[in-house]
């Protein structure tokens, strides 16, 4: 009659997978003087201010005026203000006016600032490539 009721099985105060998922991800820094060789992987944001020679697959990259990247990116979105040599593929790519960036972009929004440099080639996310476009032409 006055007896507590039961409580679930689970009492640890551990967060729930569901909460754990909607913890926010701390932004990692890659400091001006720290140096990577080797590919860098994560789900979270990047500030970008040493030097990587690798490939980085991240949500979020923010390079700096004093990062630089000799590999491919892939990325949600990509903010240049530092070097690049490579090719990157992101939703949503800037090039700052400090920016340096020797390789293709593919995107599906570009953005690029005056006094920026990019040598390559810029393509569409979801695109055919040209050289797909002028076979099929051929063949008709």
């Amino acid at each position: 009659m006055f007896s507590k009721p039961n409580k679930p099985a689970n009492t640890s105060s551990r967060p729930e997978p569901a909460d754990a998922a909607r913890k926010p991800i701390a932004m990692s820094l890659i400091a001006e003087n720290v140096s990577v060789d080797g590919d860098i992987a994560s789900d979270g944001d990047i500030q970008l201010d040493g030097a990587v020679h690798g490939d980085l697959k991240v949500a979020h990259l923010s390079i700096g005026e004093t990062g630089q990247v000799e590999g491919a990116i892939t990325a949600d979105a990509v903010e240049i203000r530092g070097r690049v040599a490579g090719a990157i593929s992101a939703r949503t790519v800037r090039l700052f006016a400090t920016a340096r960036v020797d390789g293709d972009i593919t995107h599906s929004q570009l953005s690029i600032d005056a006094g920026a440099h990019f040598a390559g080639r810029s393509a569409r996310l979801g695109e055919p490539q040209q050289e797909q476009l002028s076979l099929s032409m051929a063949a008709e």
